[in-house]
């Protein structure tokens, strides 16, 4: 037996699970939310149903957030990232929220862009951790493609700049670790 090991959610659990991050992430529109919930719905759990459920899961997610956001302070951790991601961009580094994968950084990279420093990209997937765990992961590249490194200009800068806005960041095994609840109120 593991040292560790997680309970395996239920079919309906993984569902709702699936649809809090999503709705939670802000990255999608509710039609998006549900289209994506149904398709895990059918493929995943073969349900018959899945638009019927979907449109419930999602809707029910969406009165959650809505809800949570009255108990939220005024400037979020999210706030925070969107005024570091701002810094960021006024110096020159294209901030990526949520691609898909490194394809679209790469497509920065070989875009020539001028005045291009760097970029920072980090996908739906490290959305949804932060939204879970509070700790969003973060890539930085040089304008050639290459990763970061611990200590080097370019790293400074990223966490620098997120520290600036009240957020801790770290380097950690080829990315940009920030201690951050992603709390982005509906809408936005």
């Amino acid at each position: 037996m593991p040292f560790f090991s997680a309970p395996k959610l239920s079919a309906d659990d993984a569902l709702r699970s699936y649809a809090r991050v999503l709705v939670r992430s802000g990255l999608l529109g509710p039609d998006a939310c549900v289209a994506e919930v149904a398709e895990a719905a059918h493929e995943d759990a073969g349900r018959d149903d899945a638009e019927e459920v979907a449109r419930g899961l999602v809707a029910s997610e969406r009165a959650a957030l809505a809800a949570d956001v009255a108990s939220w302070p005024a400037r979020t951790d999210y706030d925070a990232l969107v005024e570091a991601f701002e810094v960021l961009e006024s110096d020159g580094v294209r901030v990526l929220v949520g691609v898909d994968d490194h394809w679209a950084a790469a497509a920065v990279v070989r875009s020539g862009e001028s005045g291009l420093e760097g970029v920072v990209w980090f996908t739906p997937p490290d959305v949804w951790h932060a939204v879970e765990h509070g700790m969003l992961e973060v890539n930085a590249w040089h304008p050639d493609g290459a990763n970061v490194a611990d200590g080097d200009p370019l790293c400074v800068r990223v966490i620098e700049a997120i520290a600036s806005a009240g957020l801790a960041a770290r380097f950690d095994e080829g990315r940009i670790e920030v201690a951050a609840s992603w709390r982005r109120r509906v809408g936005e």
